[in-house]
């Protein structure tokens, strides 16, 4: 398989084929949980309509659409909408303001972190990130909480 953006490699996983190895193993965590029950059903690659397509001035714009990297129907029948992300891009960024204006579900930005015990959402591993940055820093500077 050849790599794209961001190194990120294409792996192929019961049939389906994944953007990046990370999106792959979290498919595979999220079959063990199926398996155990605790998810309904998994649907890969949803596609949402942020704008939709519209013509102003005699000049037609095409729609912007998002695609998550999963769907995941909890059995009491709540959906959420997961993303896989190694790394944060500008666009992705007002993506997801977008995707929260117009979308009726969150969207859980998901990423991996051995050092933070394995899955969590992107927001809680930047603000950890930040606070191990601030206690480095202060031991640094000979500074003491």
């Amino acid at each position: 398989m050849r790599k794209h953006k961001y190194n990120a490699q294409k792996i192929q996983l019961d049939g389906y084929t994944f953007d990046s190895k990370l999106e792959a193993k979290y498919y595979e965590y999220l079959k063990g949980r199926w398996a155990k029950g605790e998810i309904q059903e998994i649907s890969l690659q949803p596609k949402f309509t942020l704008i939709p397509p519209f013509e102003k001035n005699g000049k037609r714009y095409r729609a912007i659409t998002y695609v998550a990297d999963f769907q995941v129907v909890m059995p009491n029948g709540e959906i959420e909408i997961v993303d896989i992300k190694g790394m944060e891009t500008p666009e992705f960024r007002l993506k997801r303001k977008l995707f929260e204006y117009t979308q009726e579900h969150a969207l859980k930005v998901i990423a991996y972190s051995k050092m933070d015990g394995g899955w969590i959402e992107l927001d809680e591993l930047k603000k950890r990130r930040k606070q191990r940055r601030k206690v480095k820093e202060m031991k640094l500077n000979g500074e003491t909480k």
